[in-house]
């Protein structure tokens, strides 16, 4: 059985002020989940020009007072025109330095790694986009070097190979991957954790069901034995973070996800 199964906290619930943090590590904490990651840009408590100084480990105490860990933290911003926020140049710089300071705030309180979506990479590295991308990845991840923050791209938005040549382009050892399994299904989800092994360093453990829209670990298509093996195959050894974003009947479906997962790790021999 794992010991690092926690809770993408959004799930949850906004954490727009510590009383609405402490209901969902409360839950947390309630359902037996071992760690969070938390939402840390726009309108939450841990915004990195909101949670600022002595603050910042004030609610790393506030966490670990629940018997949590933190696995990451989610600086997920958007662009002009949609989701993503680092292919697009109006605005970019903003949302550049915003992501550096999530960055800073992740490494000062001892869980480094940030993940986001930051828009689709596309195959032809001539592309605008590409080279927008490549430019913002690329002084987030120095950035990083430089301050011990650990800059994650999520799976789904392209083909894990065209990850991996971006990955490989940028060279960076504080550049890695969120894997996201349910995101992969349609591009490979087993096959992405081989051509991106050396890269993952969180995953998201979520499912899919096209006709029930539910995210329920175990009641969708998710291959998960597979997939945990294929996990294992590569040495990984870090945080499950259950995520349902769908608003229903969370708390349960995260409750039914925990004993799914420790089960198949269990008979996977995952750790």
């Amino acid at each position: 059985m794992s010991e690092k199964i926690g809770v993408a906290l959004w799930s949850l619930g906004p954490t727009r002020t510590e009383a609405e943090l402490r209901r969902s590590l409360e839950t947390t904490a309630q359902i037996g989940l071992n760690g969070v990651q938390p939402w840390c840009v726009g309108d939450c408590v841990l915004d990195p020009d909101r949670c600022t100084g002595a603050q910042r480990r004030a609610m790393r105490e506030l966490i670990g007072s629940y018997g949590l860990a933190i696995s990451g933290f989610c600086a997920q911003l958007s662009g002009p025109t949609h989701f993503g926020g680092l292919d697009e140049e109006d605005g970019l710089a903003a949302r550049v330095e915003k992501t550096k300071k999530a960055l800073e705030l992740a490494a000062e309180m001892g869980a480094p790694v940030v993940t986001t979506h930051p828009g689709r990479i596309p195959e032809d590295r001539s592309a605008p986009a590409y080279q927008t991308l490549l430019r913002a990845i690329g002084e987030i991840a120095t950035h990083g070097e430089r301050c011990g923050g650990i800059f994650c791209i999520e799976t789904g938005q392209e083909p894990a190979a065209v990850l991996r040549a971006f990955l490989e382009e940028i060279g960076s050892p504080n550049l890695k991957v969120n894997y996201d399994p349910a995101n992969m299904l349609r591009r490979g989800t087993v096959e992405g954790v081989r051509t991106l092994a050396s890269w993952i360093v969180h995953t998201h453990a979520k499912d899919l069901d096209p006709e029930t829209q539910k995210a329920t670990l175990g009641q969708g298509r998710v291959p998960w034995q597979p997939y945990l093996a294929a996990l294992e195959q590569i040495g990984y050894d870090g945080w499950y973070a259950i995520e349902d974003e769908t608003g229903m009947d969370v708390v349960n479906s995260l409750k039914e996800g925990k004993r799914f997962l420790e089960a198949a790790l269990a008979a996977g021999g995952g750790r």
